[in-house]
């Protein structure tokens, strides 16, 4: 099996492909949309919610977390986390620029 190679592509294209990496697990997405649905932090009900043991959720949250699309904070014993509005924010407008790439195309290629 190759290395993947990164330093041959560009900075933002290495960036697009990490946040689209961490978008890629259905966990993940899931995660996520109970967040945006909950509109407020989440301490420890994901495990009941998403269906999946602790240590796996716990895998997930770390991922998001790394890249900076939740956020989370020590309360008492458990940690609590939310959308990282900002950062979301940032997702939305480069995955917008990713996508709106097609309008350079011809319309009659192929």
């Amino acid at each position: 099996m190759g290395l993947i190679k990164t330093e041959i592509f560009s900075t933002e294209q290495n960036e697009i492909a990490r946040l689209f990496k961490a978008l890629a697990h259905p966990a993940r997405i899931a995660i996520l949309e109970h967040l945006f649905k909950s509109k407020t932090c989440i301490c420890g009900d994901l495990v009941e919610e998403i269906g999946l043991a602790q240590p796996t959720i716990s895998q997930h949250l770390k991922e998001l977390k790394t890249l900076g699309i939740i956020k989370g904070t020590i309360n008492g014993t458990s940690v609590c986390y939310c959308i990282n509005q900002e950062q979301w924010q940032n997702i939305k407008n480069i995955a917008h620029t990713f996508f709106d790439k097609h309008a350079l195309m011809e319309s009659n290629c192929c």
